[in-house]
């Protein structure tokens, strides 16, 4: 009996300790909601705009002659992979290496320390990533993609839609597709519209980058905070229920002793 409830004890102590981690826990991703969303909202900002200027100038005739809306039958596919810094964000990393699976053959630039640590490569957190990094990537990218060495390329990252809620999702960028926002009859673009669009996707897709990591970024800590919060009120279900076997445990034990302490006195 002494064994069970030094065990129980032992027990107590072990999910009080998980309790109180995962409270500090969704404490700190509780502090950085504001600021990862307020940041997410405005890098969609600039994404949609950058977004508009190239389907204006996609739908120009004179455009279709651009490298970057060559249609390829080919199957090399060239992936940005965006995951977390961290673990304890729910489903939030699993999610995306699931989706992975369906690009065995893809060529990966991870983002994210547990993307990097997935798929391998130079550790770059997802958190602290800036736009020369995101332009690197996609001038190496366009390179790529305008010499044939890839066929198609896109982000894997996580569409941020409610706090409860976020889904791992691909953002096909090239090859461009024929423009289907506002018309670019009232522009004028210098020197030509095929020069200044093959001028601005590095920087389309920089935008692009950029927007997708403060989204994923927004998505994981959203997904801590309510992953801890969920492992919280598990933790203290079990010590309330682990509390209740103890002070049985206890409450037998005592009672064992008189009832030993009695018929000791009896003999």
């Amino acid at each position: 009996m002494g064994a069970d409830i030094k065990q129980l004890r032992t027990r107590i102590k072990s999910v009080d300790s998980t309790l109180h981690l995962t409270k500090a826990m969704g404490l700190v991703a509780s502090s950085k909601i504001r600021r990862a969303t307020d940041s997410m909202i405005k890098g969609k900002e600039y994404a949609a705009s950058l977004q508009e200027t190239v389907q204006m100038l996609a739908s120009y005739e004179e455009c279709k002659k651009s490298p970057y809306m060559a249609q390829r039958d080919g199957e090399r596919i060239c992936l940005v992979v965006i995951a977390g810094d961290r673990g304890m964000a729910g489903g939030y990393n699993a999610n995306i290496f699931r989706l992975m699976r369906d690009y065995p053959d893809a060529r990966v630039i991870p983002i994210g320390k547990r993307a990097c640590e997935r798929f391998g490569g130079e550790t770059v957190l997802a958190e602290k990533f800036t736009f020369a990094q995101a332009k690197a990537i996609a001038d190496g990218v366009c390179s790529d993609f305008t010499e044939g060495k890839i066929d198609k390329f896109g982000i894997v990252c996580t569409e941020y839609i409610s706090l409860m809620s976020q889904q791992a999702q691909v953002k096909w960028l090239l090859p461009l597709t024929k423009g289907e926002g506002k018309s670019g009859a009232s522009a004028i673009f210098e020197p030509d519209e095929i020069t200044v669009l093959n001028g601005v996707i590095p920087e389309y897709i920089s935008g692009m980058m950029i927007s997708c990591v403060k989204e994923s970024f927004a998505s994981e800590v959203a997904a801590r905070r309510v992953a801890m919060d969920s492992a919280g009120k598990n933790a203290q279900e079990m010590i309330d229920k682990l509390g209740l076997e103890y002070n049985r445990a206890r409450q037998g034990a005592i009672t064992q002793e008189i009832t030993e302490i009695v018929a000791g006195s009896g003999a």
